[in-house]
């Protein structure tokens, strides 16, 4: 299993009233990726945000990769704005796509890296097919819509699966987990396979504004329990 250990902070729990300046605090307090949650208030209970966000902060100056998770029905449609605006990874849930296949090679097709995500009760069946075709198996350890949920143990199971089936068949497939995770579960989550971790208020929730030093603290918390694994 890599040693290779991401943190991709969600910008769904940033402060969206100055968001360029805290992503640029959390990449210089260590973080690898930024990572966006958009939903559509259609296939999930919430609207976030849209290519134009994406846009923005690449302009700002932003050169870390940027991981758009896709929680919109259908996908296809806003998969090219993503691209153009600057993502780096654009994942989406299987059953919000009528083709699957198709979907995956229209994010190969626009320049970036595709990926599936999995609901937590979502069964794996589809990468049987398609898991030599991505780039990235997302994992949801919270049901898709809302922030600061608690982490669902039961996953664990499912990403202990999905590091069997990558390391199975030789690929470079990135493993990441999203909902719940923080200093207290990640080692745990590590051990069970996981590479890349989307942390949204375990990172911008951790302190109040006044600490200019707020990321450095929950970031390095995060990276010490890392290197136990």
């Amino acid at each position: 299993m890599s040693k290779d250990f991401r943190i991709a902070p969600s910008i769904l729990s940033a402060n969206f009233a100055k968001l360029g300046e805290e992503v640029d605090n959390v990449l210089k307090s260590g973080a690898d990726i930024v990572h966006f949650d958009v939903m559509d208030n259609h296939y999930v209970p919430n609207l976030t945000i849209g290519p134009l966000v994406c846009e923005a902060l690449k302009k700002h100056g932003v050169t870390a990769p940027i991981d758009v998770h896709l929680m919109v029905k259908p996908v296809d449609r806003i998969i090219p704005d993503f691209a153009k605006a600057g993502a780096t990874y654009i994942t989406f849930h299987p059953e919000a796509s009528e083709h699957i296949d198709r979907s995956i090679a229209l994010i190969r097709e626009c320049g970036c890296k595709p990926g599936l995500v999995f609901n937590p009760a979502t069964p794996l069946d589809v990468l049987e097919y398609t898991l030599d075709k991505i780039d990235m198996v997302l994992l949801m350890s919270v049901n898709p819509g809302f922030g600061g949920q608690k982490f669902i143990p039961y996953v664990l199971d499912k990403a202990r699966k999905v590091r069997q089936m990558i390391d199975a068949r030789g690929l470079n497939v990135s493993l990441e987990i999203d909902g719940g995770v923080g200093p207290a579960n990640i080692l745990e989550v590590a051990r069970a396979g996981v590479d890349t971790f989307v942390a949204g208020s375990a990172v911008f929730g951790a302190a109040k504004d006044s600490d200019p030093h707020r990321y450095d603290t929950v970031i390095g918390a995060l990276r010490a329990e890392l290197a136990k694994a």
